[in-house]
């Protein structure tokens, strides 16, 4: 049961991303062919571009996490013996989990302040929506990085 709840939510990531960057794809060349061919424009399109680049470098850097992809350097890993690299393995995956942590965090109080402010983005769009992605990706990613540490520790390969 907890596979297929897995793989759902590996299709729901995927397909967020995908819908998401064929959105922008679409939303940035309508504005390029308005601009360029009729000297008019989506008044609301170039913030809305902005704030998908957002989201799309989180949703990715959650795939990322998930698939053991994210940038990392292990160049001590290669020389140490497999018990060693499991400590450092787990040292380092939990000093992750604990900076996407804090990351989550300030993000969190950043949406909150955002919400509280009552600040929008564009065509009355509140800015603590759009900025909700932070937290939840750094809460994630931080739980990702955990799992990671600890189903390694176990001896089991898969993040």
């Amino acid at each position: 049961m907890s596979n297929r709840l897995g793989y759902r939510l590996i299709f729901l990531e995927k397909l967020l991303l995908s819908l998401l960057l064929g959105g922008m794809i679409l939303l940035a060349t309508t504005q390029i062919v308005l601009r360029n061919g009729f000297s008019s424009g989506i008044s609301w399109a170039d913030p809305a571009l902005r704030l998908s680049v957002l989201w799309l470098a989180m949703l990715g850097a959650l795939a990322a996490t998930r698939d053991g992809k994210h940038i990392h350097i292990d160049l001590l890993s290669r020389y140490l013996p497999d018990k060693a690299r499991r400590i450092n393995h787990f040292i380092s995956n939990g000093f992750s989990a604990g900076i996407c942590a804090l990351l989550a965090w300030h993000a969190a109080r950043l949406t909150y302040f955002e919400w509280l402010d009552g600040s929008q983005l564009f065509a009355a769009f509140p800015a603590w929506i759009g900025f909700s992605i932070l937290p939840i990706g750094f809460a994630l990613m931080s739980i990702r990085f955990a799992l990671s540490a600890l189903l390694n520790q176990a001896g089991d390969s898969t993040p």
